[in-house]
Order: structure tokens, then C-alpha cells, then sequence
């Protein structure tokens, strides 16, 4: 298991070590791509939305499914929001910097933030407490959704800008670098979708601190481990923005639930 890899610093134009690095591996990290109180505002804007969910008991954000859970005292909290860039224009100017555009050409031409698209920004609430039904997700990679969505596999990928800083006992994504480049046979049959969660052992752990943002392929096997420890230490909050090339298709509140979203109760 591979424990380091190099970590890079994001500006309005991605290096050539840089692109060289993604290309290969299939994920690049970047530090404190935030500040502290950004992502302070950011968590605050999260926990305004959550209350105006829960109040009015949402359960779908266009055709996609809202995975509530519990808290540490047992009080109802969200632990994957959909499009909340959406809900919140704190979370909405998060995507107005100019560095993200930086990363459109790692998808190829005409890329885009997909912020109407596929299940827009997702922000995901991990706690490990007594109630909680949210705490890790078995190997996965994302390509996945376009064949059940019935179309080309074009290129995904996910930008996540992380709100916690994670130690390895706290768990998080894992990821098996290179996989982007495998077969359409590999990708379907490699793992058990969602049903194994067993370290692999040429998996990387992606450890950021609050403020990091990372990328990789969805076509890369991933899934997020359990933390090993309970309680507040273990709480995580992380965005993912997806990168999409391909034909436009965006959500609306009309949108029907995709056929694997009504699986979600195997994520877990």
C-alpha cells in the first residue's frame, strides 16, 4: 500500500508536471487551496441548508435521492447533500474561481464544472456515531453512471475540496491509481460494486487537511474506508464537483431517479 505521494500547489495554470502526474495516476492533490475561513462559511452554508431540508422534509434535489442519517445526539442531519450549489450562494460563488478553470482541459475539449449536471455539487457529512448510516462506501468508480445511463463513457472527474483534516485512523478516499486506464470489462467486474470495502494492495490513501482540494478520474476504483475511531473525531465533510465533457444534460426538479440511485441503501 502506497502511503505519500507528491503533493502540488494550484494556480490559474496547471503545470506540465502537473498534467503529466494526473495523466498518469489519475489524481493529483493540491494544498490549502482555502483558507480556514472559507471553509468555515462553507460548513455554516451547509448547515443553513440542512435545516431548511429537514424542515421541510425534502427528499429528493432533481430526481436525486437526499441520505439523511443521525448525529452523535441523535438529531436528524443530512449526510449527502445533492446540488447544493443550488441552495446556497455561499456554495455557489465557491465555484466562481478562476483556478478551477485550470482544470477543465484534464477532461479533454469543452469541458465543464457539472453544476446542473449528474448530481451537481454533492456535499457529504461522514460521522461514526451510534445511529449513523453514512460512514464509508465500498469500490466504486463513477463510469458506472454512464452506462447505466445508457451512454458513451466520457470523461468524469471529481474535484473534491476537502472540510476536515484527516489522520489514516480517520479513514477517507482510497483510491487505486492508474485504474482510470483499464478495460470496460475491468471497470464493471474488477470489484463487487458498493459490496466490498476490503483494502486492496496497491490502494493510495488521499489524507488532506481542511481547505485541500484533490481530483481523480471516476474512472479510477475508489471507496471511502470507515474511521476507526467514533464520535466528533470522526466527522469528515467533503464537496465533490464533477468535471464533464460529453453532451450537456442537465437536472431539473422534473428529473426521474436514475435506476442505480434506488440502490442507495447499499452505500453505506
Amino acid at each position: 500500500m502506497v502511503s505519500s505521494y507528491k503533493t502540488f500547489t494550484l494556480t490559474e495554470q496547471l503545470t506540465n508536471e502537473q498534467i503529466s502526474f494526473f495523466n498518469e495516476h489519475g489524481f493529483i492533490h493540491f494544498k490549502k487551496f482555502i483558507n480556514p475561513e472559507t471553509v468555515s462559511s462553507i460548513i455554516d452554508a451547509s448547515k443553513q441548508v440542512e435545516q431548511n431540508w429537514i424542515e421541510n422534509d425534502l427528499q429528493k434535489v432533481n430526481g436525486v435521492p437526499i441520505k439523511y442519517g443521525k448525529d452523535l445526539d441523535g438529531a436528524a442531519i443530512v449526510q449527502r447533500f445533492a446540488f447544493i450549489n443550488q441552495h446556497h450562494q455561499t456554495l455557489s460563488g465557491l465555484l466562481l474561481d478562476p483556478r478551477f478553470n485550470a482544470l477543465l482541459p484534464l477532461a479533454g475539449d469543452d469541458a465543464r464544472l457539472g453544476t446542473e449536471e449528474k448530481d451537481g455539487m454533492v456535499f457529504n457529512h461522514y460521522i461514526n456515531g451510534p445511529e449513523s448510516k453514512f460512514t464509508k462506501m465500498g469500490w466504486h468508480t463513477d463510469g458506472l453512471r454512464d452506462i447505466f445511463y445508457g451512454g458513451k463513457l466520457n470523461p468524469m472527474l471529481n474535484v473534491g475540496i476537502h472540510l476536515s483534516t484527516l489522520k489514516p485512523e480517520n479513514g477517507g478516499l482510497k483510491i487505486i491509481p492508474g485504474t482510470h486506464k483499464q478495460s470496460i470489462y475491468q471497470m464493471l467486474f474488477r470489484k463487487k460494486y458498493f459490496l466490498d470495502n476490503k483494502p486492496d494492495s496497491e490502494e493510495v490513501s488521499i489524507n488532506p487537511e481542511a481547505g485541500d482540494l484533490t481530483i481523480h478520474d471516476g474512472r479510477l476504483w475508489h471507496r471511502v474506508a470507515e474511521s476507526s475511531i467514533r464520535g466528533e473525531e470522526s466527522r469528515r465533510r467533503v464537496i465533490y464537483v464533477p468535471i464533464i465533457a460529453g453532451k450537456y444534460a442537465p437536472k431539473n426538479e422534473n428529473s426521474p431517479t436514475v435506476f442505480y440511485q434506488r440502490f442507495a441503501g447499499i452505500v453505506k
